[in-house]
């Protein structure tokens, strides 16, 4: 059975105000970062919020615990890793908050970041999921906001990505021509966005079939065919500490991110007329990740190319 570390306000029948937002951090032998993430998570917003940390881990580590002890925090143990979508799910039950921040736990949110996102939502009231800008420590610009994987940017992007990451496939395909705007995306990083929950409970959530990886990208294509918008919001800037639980493990992670790739682009062709596409589609992405195994530092393969500073001017629009 599952552990549930409770808030200390539910051990001790404290008063607890009504939160709006719920956060749902997934962790594994993430004791190192929850911490920074619960403090930059504090001066994110003025608004009351509940965080609820599923760790994914075989055993609690010093950090998480003492992660589980602050007054807005429960603590879910599963005893068994579930993969982040099903993580995710499992820390999204129950909620009555009309917001969901989904985000890693090494996340840093800037001062007033998750307040702009909400912000934003006004301005998109057709809006589902909301993301916000993502740096990298050494300064790059993330591309979290992309469009939905097709055939022709998709497999420009796989061929051409790791030698030549200014490819136009790539650049297409992540968005990456213009200053940074507030516009729809086909789909929003999983590391961290805001979503409105009933639109999250309306699509199942996260799609528990994908272990890690591509669970961010079927979640957009899902809210899009509700009619839902997803948002990138870049004046709402957050600094994503990079790949803290999957770094012990790279290429047990580039595998996951492949067999997710094929179990993604195989749905998106069902039937038996597909079969040669299914088909060819798992010996190009076999061959890709036989590429990946010999010369990729993670499974990423096309590094970011844009400087962080391009966000600063959409943070002034706003």
């Amino acid at each position: 059975m599952p552990v549930r570390w409770p808030t200390p306000e539910a051990r001790y029948g404290l008063p607890v105000e009504k939160p709006e937002i719920r956060v749902v951090v997934v962790t594994f032998r993430s004791g190192e970062v929850i911490g920074t993430f619960l403090d930059t998570l504090a001066k994110s917003t003025t608004r009351p919020y509940e965080v609820v940390v599923v760790d994914n881990s075989p055993q609690v580590d010093v950090g998480t615990r003492a992660a589980g002890e602050r007054p807005e925090v429960t603590l879910l143990c599963p005893g068994r890793n579930l993969g982040y979508g099903a993580g995710v799910n499992r820390g999204a039950a129950g909620a009555s908050a009309p917001w969901l921040l989904v985000a890693n736990a090494d996340i840093a949110l800037s001062p007033g970041s998750l307040d702009e996102l909400i912000a934003a939502a006004d301005r998109w009231p057709g809006g589902g999921a909301f993301g916000p800008g993502i740096t990298n420590p050494d300064g790059a610009l993330y591309p979290s906001a992309r469009d939905l994987p097709s055939l022709g940017r998709g497999i420009g992007h796989a061929l051409f990505g790791w030698c030549w990451p200014t490819n136009p496939w790539t650049a297409s395909y992540r968005r990456e021509r213009g200053a940074p705007r507030e516009m729809t995306a086909g789909w929003l990083s999983g590391s961290c966005q805001l979503l409105r929950r009933d639109v999250f409970e309306s699509v199942g959530g996260f799609d528990e079939s994908y272990f890690m990886f591509m669970e961010d990208v079927d979640l957009g294509r899902r809210i899009g065919l509700t009619g839902s918008q997803l948002v990138y919001v870049p004046s709402a800037v957050v600094e994503h500490l990079g790949g803290h639980s999957t770094r012990r493990s790279s290429r047990r992670m580039v595998v996951a991110h492949h067999r997710s790739m094929i179990r993604y682009l195989s749905r998106q062709y069902p039937g038996p007329g597909y079969l040669p596409l299914r088909a060819a589609l798992t010996v190009g992405l076999g061959g890709r990740l036989a590429l990946a195994l010999a010369f990729a530092r993670d499974s990423a393969g096309a590094r970011a190319t844009r400087s962080a500073e391009l966000l600063t001017s959409a943070r002034r629009l706003h």
